[in-house]
């Protein structure tokens, strides 16, 4: 084994010098932040207290919405306050909070995107039994069962990481990543890595599946109906398939550049790829889907107008 350390810190050196131009970019984290909070709280809000929006969708929705708000939870505060400190090092327990925090807000994400698309499914492929299927006791465990799971399984992933011993405590990056945390580990990580392989399937593959199923069966309703039932099936997933096109986009930027780190790339790019999976989603979602959904804009509206 090489010479480890008990180190209490890490030292976080993704963060660049650029000099005063740190406080402009520090208003603009400050600006999107805010906006993040205000659109998801905005349409939390909405969908607690308009009646009309008590159904599955909206329900599930709400589920995203929550978890925008904890995944940028466990980003921004921690970004703004290194890009203004004088040192980039951390306590090593706030890193495995912050580990904890937004693979809990991934694993959320994928599982809120995989019920989601299986409530199209059923609205789209059984019209007429909607409402028996989806109920909402079904409902409600279904959304406790995609946070109770990723909590779960993240935790035992902190616990066995927890216990590494670290040859190390510089991370290239502006966030404690789990992968690269594990690398700077002079202990034996086997455990680690094959609990990281069943927590990759179990948080990706898994709700990658039902999605393709789900999509798979809307297709082929879709190609045996009408014009008209094509459209309305159309438009109810676009926000959904964007949704996820656009968490997936990001989640891949991050293995990116956290596996190919030796790829050559200007570091500002590298930081915002890094960072995109938590600042892009909980922005765009809320927006689009507020645009998007007709029955959302009129309980606006509505609410606006009382």
């Amino acid at each position: 084994m090489a010479n480890s350390t008990q180190f209490t810190t890490i030292i976080l050196a993704g963060y660049i010098d650029i000099g005063q131009i740190k406080y402009l970019f520090f208003t603009l984290l400050v600006l999107t932040y805010v906006s993040i909070i205000f659109v998801n709280s905005l349409l939390i809000g909405l969908i607690c207290v308009e009646r009309s929006l008590h159904e599955p969708m909206y329900i599930f929705l709400c589920s995203l919405f929550v978890n925008e708000l904890y995944g940028s939870a466990g980003l921004f505060p921690a970004i703004l306050t290194n890009m203004l400190a004088k040192s980039n090092e951390i306590a090593i327990i706030y890193c495995y909070v912050q580990i904890f925090s937004l693979y809990t807000y991934a694993s959320v994400e994928f599982g809120n995107l995989a019920i989601m698309s299986y409530d199209r499914y059923i609205a789209i492929c059984y019209p007429f039994q909607y409402s028996s299927i989806m109920t909402q006791s079904r409902v409600c465990i279904l959304i406790v069962l995609v946070w109770l799971i990723s909590f779960f399984k993240v935790g035992i992933n902190f616990i066995v990481n927890s216990h590494l011993k670290l040859c190390g405590n510089v991370i290239e990056k502006v966030w404690c990543d789990n992968y690269l945390l594990i690398k700077l580990a002079c202990s034996d990580t086997i455990v680690s890595n094959i609990y990281g392989i069943f927590g990759a399937i179990f948080s990706i593959v898994f709700p990658f599946l039902l999605i393709s199923y789900s999509y798979i069966k809307i297709w082929r309703v879709c190609l045996k109906s009408s014009a008209e039932t094509t459209q309305k099936a159309i438009s109810t997933c676009t926000p959904h398939l964007a949704s996820l096109l656009n968490f997936s986009l990001g989640c891949s930027f991050e293995v990116f550049s956290s596996r190919f780190d030796k790829i050559y790339m200007p570091p500002v790019l590298r930081v915002i790829i890094s960072v995109y999976f938590v600042m892009c989603p909980p922005l765009l979602n809320p927006i689009m889907y507020g645009i998007r959904m007709s029955k959302i804009k009129r309980a606006f509206m509505k609410q606006i107008a009382v």
